[in-house]
């Protein structure tokens, strides 16, 4: 079990090196660094001329190709070994086989090329895989109680809740990535209005500002939410740790999401603000994939006492 645990740990941190090595490629304009070889690397094992686009383009698929190895592995020995708990077979499937998508989409597109609505998925399906691995590493921990869920009960109107809210943020995580694909990054330059001057100025809105500007407003909207949702946990749950930390560790992660989305706007896209920015949706869609978890349970518990 102690190897099966530290596959689990090193698959989780794997998955998001491979997110950030994603975000890395589209905010550097890196996707074809290999020019329109794949696997290779302009139709060579060795390139023989290398650059910046090469090294970041190439390290990324090196990085994922070990990763997916590391989640195929967790996959298949989970499945062996703790199989028989409800979510492992479910989580396992859906971890690899998301990986597997989110490479045949990069493949495809380094060969053939894709709209910028289609590669504006990537993020997004790396994202679900990630949350199955992290899942799958939970439920790992859970087995000898350091992770003790079993008492908690989500009741409906907040399991619905959740449901909702991780649905809808997947929907923003895709807006997110449609703005870096279309870059729509800095089609407006002031924060938190496109142009602060005349806010009512929709004339001169482009595609790239409805963009920009559609993904800032369902943002706040997931801002929001959560904080409805941590302030619901803090009065209806305050007898479970999970449910109130949880959830302030949640609305937390979304302001500061937010305030980075702010400064990356202020600093013209820095690099390593923009990087922070994908890993904080990371750890909060991993943190809401774990609410979705206990609710899943909590829905079966209730169905098993009617």
């Amino acid at each position: 079990m102690r190897l099966l645990k530290w596959l689990s740990v090193f698959a989780t941190l794997g998955m998001l090196l491979v997110l950030l090595g994603g975000a890395l490629v589209t905010k550097t304009d890196s996707g074809m660094g290999c020019g329109n070889s794949w696997p290779l690397c302009h139709g060579e094992w060795i390139p023989s001329e290398i650059d910046i686009a090469l090294i970041i383009e190439l390290s990324h698929r090196l990085v994922s190709g070990g990763v997916g190895l590391l989640v195929l592995g967790l996959s298949v020995f989970a499945w062996v070994k703790v199989g028989h708990i409800r979510e492992v077979k479910f989580l396992s499937f859906l971890a690899f086989f998301f990986l597997l998508a989110q490479g045949l989409i990069g493949a495809a597109a380094v060969k053939w090329g894709q709209s910028d609505f289609v590669l504006a998925l990537h993020f997004g399906i790396s994202l679900v895989s990630f949350a199955a691995v992290l899942l799958l590493m939970l439920i790992i921990f859970e087995i000898d109680r350091k992770f003790d869920a079993h008492s908690l009960l989500i009741r409906k109107p907040f399991r619905l809740h959740i449901y909702a809210l991780t649905t809808y943020t997947l929907i923003v995580v895709y807006t997110g990535a449609l703005v870096r694909h279309t870059y729509s990054s800095m089609a407006c330059l002031d924060w938190p209005l496109c142009t602060n001057a005349s806010p009512l100025d929709f004339s001169s809105y482009g595609s790239a500002q409805w963009i920009q500007m559609g993904h800032r407003a369902a943002a706040a909207g997931v801002l929001i939410w959560t904080g409805y949702l941590m302030m619901k946990a803090l009065k209806a749950y305050k007898s479970s740790p999970i449910m109130r930390k949880g959830w302030i560790l949640a609305a937390s992660l979304m302001a500061t999401q937010v305030l980075v989305g702010a400064f990356v706007i202020m600093t013209y896209v820095h690099l390593g603000l923009a990087l922070l920015h994908a890993l904080i949706i990371s750890l909060y869609v991993g943190l809401l994939s774990y609410f979705l978890l206990l609710s899943s349970r909590s829905a079966k518990y209730e169905r098993s006492v009617k």
